[in-house]
């Protein structure tokens, strides 16, 4: 009787020693979520941050949402220093300046979408979520003659929802590795210069926006100096990789070898 106690005990111990060792392995599984590859230990979805890759590319975004005095003046500098921008744009922008949306698309800069009056998307439901987002496209495609594949969600914030609804209307979420905070009341144009060139480097997304206070002041000599680094500026959609790729916990998108 006591023999057969001891097997009942080993062989109980035995079966966790099993469910542990499966749920270790479970947690090393990778599972494909469209296009985008998430780690099955955590349930997370993440957007692009940055990207990985070996070439000394980068691009610069500004978000959209509020004023206008400055877009001209950013257009005008971006072209003096030949660099592509991708503009992050709402739907309620859109109806204000058609006029400023036209002058970037003509400008050569890239229009991507914002949402349409610019909410926090996590509290909206999938319908309401593909309502934002399918209106704003409408609004820019009706300018532009190009529909947008790119979203940056208001406030930078997200959920699985949002990622997994951007990533049913065969768009990708964009965040950013570089932020100016050129919209601080403190801001100046040297912090803002400061912060952006100390932090780039291969694959960085920059982000700024379009009627920050400094951002025309400091933009000629981030421009310059990045370029004097060896720094190329590429519209978002040539800085990501389109397909066959993952995204590493950091939000870094890498290209599946």
């Amino acid at each position: 009787m006591l023999n057969i106690r001891k097997k009942f005990s080993y062989y109980i111990i035995t079966r966790r020693q099993i469910k542990i060792a499966i749920a270790l392995l479970l947690s090393a599984v990778t599972l494909t979520v469209g296009s985008q590859f998430v780690f099955a230990g955590t349930d997370r979805l993440l957007p692009i941050y940055c990207v990985e890759t070996d070439k000394k590319r980068i691009a610069i975004s500004f978000d959209a949402a509020w004023g206008n005095d400055d877009t001209h003046t950013l257009i005008d500098i971006l072209k003096k220093y030949d660099v592509p921008a991708t503009f992050f744009v709402v739907g309620a922008w859109v109806d204000k300046y058609p006029e400023s949306v036209r002058e970037l698309s003509n400008a050569g800069h890239q229009i991507q979408n914002h949402s349409n009056t610019h909410p926090y998307l996590t509290e909206l439901s999938k319908t309401q979520i593909c309502d934002e987002i399918k209106s704003c496209n409408e609004k820019i495609k009706a300018i532009t003659g190009v529909e947008p594949t790119l979203i940056r969600p208001p406030y930078g914030d997200y959920d699985n929802n949002v990622i997994t609804t951007v990533e049913s209307l065969n768009m990708k979420t964009i965040q950013w590795s570089v932020d100016s905070l050129d919209w601080k009341e403190n801001a100046t144009a040297d912090s803002i210069y400061n912060r952006v060139v100390s932090k780039v480097q291969n694959g960085s997304i920059i982000l700024c926006h379009n009627d920050a206070e400094h951002t025309p002041e400091a933009l000629p000599r981030i421009l310059e100096n990045l370029k004097k680094d060896g720094y190329e500026f590429v519209l978002l959609s040539d800085l990501i990789y389109k397909d066959n790729y993952e995204i590493k916990h950091d939000g870094t998108q890498c290209k599946l070898k």
